[in-house]
């Protein structure tokens, strides 16, 4: 299915990224991973244009102008500590006249930082909700919600990551887009958090061309995206054979847990930086350039075939992480 059938499945785009996003080949981190030097690209998700950039900019067109369909004066939406998604939600709330509201888990710092700094620049407004899991955090943004209501707002509920149906016909664009810049591909790679992401690429170019790497967002990665291909089915945005296929989703890049640096996303970050001048985070794209590696090394992607890492952004969130404090990380100095 094409993306424009794709949409006109649900609600008309609003205009808020830059597209199509480049597709740059990287010869030299492709050695370094252990792929041939002509068989590796990065799809440029971070250079999305808004609010310095990210995968949830091509959620939000969909979601936002759900929004505006529906009247909307105020968007709610809800992540982690330094959520790249309630950074991009702010900003497509100023872009559209609206408020944003990001309810967020756990407790407020003494000093705002890296996407907080840019949410408090947007003018969000933050409710920390503190230490509560997925269902807690859904929780308190019905609280949110319904008290925002009641003082006259039209409220609308952004999902965790933007990760709905709706939200994830973002993706299902950016598939066909890939497909288009580089059709002889064999494999993306994508960081998964809440799963949206991942599910629209399915959904665009079947199970077998997608390897997910979760990051340890949700307690269930994996039960997240086949939900979301379901839906995406039941819309008509997707064939049964994309939704009924094994899922290809590593779950060994997680570590000591969500947003928690291992020694293979602190390689795959310096690696990326010093192979190829390109910024990954240390909470999503990291731990997938991590999966990518682990999966060379093992051999499920061989080293001739054209692989397409999806960089989806986040470089915001580096300066809220104690990473940049990570000695491995320190500039050599000559005294």
């Amino acid at each position: 299915m094409g993306a424009a059938q794709a949409e006109d499945l649900g609600p008309a785009r609003v205009s808020l990224g830059t597209w199509p996003t480049p597709v740059e080949r990287a010869p030299r981190l492709a050695e370094r991973l252990g792929l041939a030097a002509g068989c590796l690209w990065i799809k440029r998700d971070d250079l999305t244009g808004l609010g310095a950039g990210g995968n949830k900019v091509r959620k939000l067109e969909y979601l936002c102008a759900a929004a505006v369909e529906n009247g909307a004066t105020t968007l709610v939406t809800s992540g982690g500590a330094q959520s790249n998604h309630a950074r991009l939600t702010a900003a497509a709330a100023c872009r559209l006249g609206l408020r944003c509201v990001a309810v967020l888990a756990g407790q407020r710092p003494e000093v705002p930082t890296g996407n907080l700094a840019l949410e408090g620049l947007l003018g969000a407004r933050v409710v920390w909700a503190g230490k509560v899991d997925d269902d807690g955090l859904d929780e308190r943004v019905e609280t949110v919600a319904e008290d925002l209501t009641r003082s006259g707002q039209r409220v609308e509920v952004i999902p965790l990551g933007g990760s709905s149906a709706i939200g994830a016909r973002g993706y299902v664009d950016c598939g066909h887009e890939l497909d288009a810049q580089v059709p002889d591909f064999t494999r993306v790679v994508v960081g998964v958090g809440s799963g949206g992401t991942m599910a629209g690429l399915v959904a665009a170019l079947g199970p077998e061309r997608v390897l997910g790497v979760d990051a340890g967002a949700t307690a269930d990665a994996h039960r997240r995206v086949r939900d979301l291909l379901d839906q995406l089915f039941a819309a008509g945005a997707t064939s049964s054979a994309y939704t009924d296929g094994p899922l290809h989703l590593r779950g060994d890049q997680v570590g000591a847990g969500y947003g928690i640096l291992t020694s293979g996303a602190r390689t795959a970050l310096i690696d990326a930086a010093q192979c190829e001048g390109i910024i990954l985070d240390p909470v999503y794209t990291a731990k997938a350039l991590s999966g990518l590696g682990a999966a060379l090394r093992e051999g499920s992607i061989g080293p001739d075939e054209p692989t397409v890492f999806l960089h989806s952004g986040g470089l915001p969130g580096l300066f809220g992480h104690d990473v940049l404090r990570d000695p491995q990380c320190a500039p050599e100095t000559v005294e």
